[in-house]
């Protein structure tokens, strides 16, 4: 999914469609059978999303999308939207829907509601341990395939913040690229040619596993982003220090 880092905190509809209607075809293939059978095709049914823990919101504008997908006329009343904490018992939303649609996406939308809320919720928690602290939480590339776009929105949602989105929109030189190159030294020169070679502007970041390391970037007076791989707290405080 073409899925560009300057709007990692917002969701593009396009991409969001596209992944509604893949998701519905893995999930609904030539029908859902069993309403086609046994529900009329006009009939229209009312349901409200039933919040059952405690948390943060996320998903809400996923839901409404997915249902305005199945039913242009879908009618959706916001109780709780996106970023909201919720407790037990909570209403997010009531739901005026074609009761097909309502049964061809209700799973979507759960499934979907259910663990961008476990993110945003996680996110949170992060979040308010740093308050009052010149620091931020980054998250990672460590995410479900095709879901990006989903789970890095959800991580903002919470109330942390995007890094790369991936491999095309920073450099990151980590302990493979060090050792594939010999050196941290000729890793970052490596790259420096490389982006005047290709004419890029990408910020760089580079992990480093001890002081060594750590001082053979800083001796390079470039701008980078340093990385601390496995410190203990003691280590980062001394890192941080230098």
């Amino acid at each position: 999914m073409d899925y560009q880092p300057s709007a990692m905190n917002k969701i593009d509809k396009d991409i969001l469609n596209r992944f509604i209607v893949e998701a519905l075809k893995e999930d609904v293939g030539d029908g859902d059978h069993t309403s086609l059978a046994c529900i009329p095709q006009d009939q229209i049914s009312q349901a409200k999303l039933l919040v059952k823990d405690t948390g943060i919101l996320a998903g809400v504008t996923i839901a409404k999308q997915i249902f305005s997908y199945l039913d242009p006329n879908a009618d959706m009343e916001i109780r709780l939207d996106d970023g909201a904490p919720i407790n037990y018992g909570d209403i997010s939303f009531y739901l005026t829907c074609n009761t097909q649609a309502l049964l061809k996406g209700e799973r979507l939308a759960l499934n979907i509601m259910q663990r961008l809320s476990g993110i945003a919720t996680l996110s949170r928690a992060f979040a308010n341990e740093i308050k009052g602290y010149p620091v931020k939480v980054l998250d990672t590339r460590k995410t479900t395939p095709l879901l990006r776009f989903l789970e890095k929105w959800a991580v903002v949602v919470g109330g942390c913040s995007n890094y790369r989105y991936g491999l095309y929109d920073r450099i990151m030189i980590k302990d493979n690229h060090i050792d594939a190159a010999g050196s941290i030294s000729t890793a970052v020169n490596n790259v420096q040619r490389y982006l005047i070679d290709k004419n890029k502007t990408l910020d760089i970041t580079v992990e480093v596993r001890n002081f060594d390391e750590l001082n053979e970037v800083l001796s390079l007076e470039i701008p980078v982003r340093v990385m601390l791989d496995n410190f203990t707290i003691d280590q980062t405080v001394k890192a941080v220090d230098i």
